[in-house]
C-alpha cells in the first residue's frame, strides 16, 4: 500500500448469521496484515468459527477482534460498533460475504494517501463485476441510487458496494452525527462527509456477487424511507 502502512488499517466485517459464509471468507485471507474486527450480533455459530480461525493462523496476523452482542444492532450499528472499538489511523469496512477481495480492500486503502475516504463502485467505467447480481437485484440497486441523489444530493454511482475505507479523523468528524443503523448507513454516512468537505474517490472495482443476500425488497424500501427521515430530521 503506497505511503500507508498495513498497520494503520482495520477492517470491520459486520457478521450477522454468517456461520455458513465466513468460513470461506477467513481461508481467503492471506495478504492482508492489518486488524481484522468482526462484529457478530446473530444467534449462530459465527463467533466460534472466527475465534477457531483466530487461533489456527495466530502467527500469520497481528490480530483478529470477534466483538459479540446479544442484540441486533444492524449493519450500520455493527460498523460503528466496530469503529468504536478500532485504534488505527486507517479504517474500512466489507461484507461478510467475501463479494469484494481482500487485494481490492487493500488497493482501496492505497488511496487515503491522497484522499479522505474511497469507495469501491460496481457500476462505473473500468469495474469488473465476475458474477453478476440477478437482474431484479440490479434494477432495485439503480433504482435506490436514483432515490439517494434526490434525497442526499449526492453524485456517487454506488453507495452501496460493501468496500469503503476511511481515515480516522474523517470518521471521528461525523460518527457522533449518524443517525441510521441499518442497510442505509452508508449512504448517510457519505452524505455527512460530503457536507462537511472531505475528499471522497469512488473506484472502479472487481466484484463478485454471492447468493444468500440478506437485502430483499422490503428492505430497500425501507432505506429509502429512512434516509428521508434522517434528511427531514425525524428521527429513523
Amino acid at each position: 500500500m503506497q505511503n500507508i502502512k498495513a498497520g494503520d488499517c482495520t477492517i470491520i466485517v459486520p457478521a450477522y448469521n454468517e456461520e455458513k459464509r465466513i468460513k470461506p471468507f477467513l481461508e481467503s485471507l492471506s495478504s492482508f496484515k492489518g486488524t481484522i474486527i468482526f462484529v457478530c450480533d446473530g444467534t449462530d455459530r459465527t463467533p466460534d468459527v472466527i475465534r477457531n480461525f483466530s487461533e489456527r493462523i495466530s502467527d500469520k496476523f497481528p490480530e483478529i477482534i470477534c466483538l459479540e452482542y446479544p442484540e441486533r444492532l444492524g449493519k450500520g450499528g455493527g460498523i460503528t460498533a466496530g469503529i468504536l472499538n478500532s485504534e488505527t489511523q486507517y479504517v474500512g469496512f466489507t461484507d461478510a460475504d467475501g463479494s469484494t477481495s481482500e487485494s481490492e480492500m487493500i488497493r482501496l486503502f492505497s488511496y487515503l494517501s491522497d484522499y479522505d475516504c474511497a469507495i469501491g463502485s460496481r457500476w462505473m467505467k473500468g469495474s469488473d463485476v465476475v458474477v453478476k447480481q440477478p437482474f431484479s437485484r440490479r434494477v432495485q440497486s439503480r433504482l435506490f441510487n436514483i432515490a439517494i441523489r434526490l434525497i442526499l444530493n449526492i453524485r456517487f454511482s454506488d453507495t452501496q458496494c460493501g468496500a469503503k475505507v476511511f481515515r480516522r479523523n474523517a470518521l471521528n468528524d461525523v460518527l457522533p452525527d449518524m443517525k441510521t443503523k441499518g442497510f442505509e448507513y452508508d449512504a448517510e454516512l457519505l452524505w455527512r462527509l460530503t457536507k462537511k468537505g472531505y475528499s471522497i474517490k469512488e473506484v472502479p472495482i472487481v466484484w463478485e456477487n454471492r447468493e444468500d443476500t440478506s437485502v430483499g425488497r422490503a428492505d430497500g424500501a425501507g432505506m429509502i424511507i429512512r434516509l428521508l427521515k434522517m434528511r427531514l430530521g425525524i428521527s429513523p
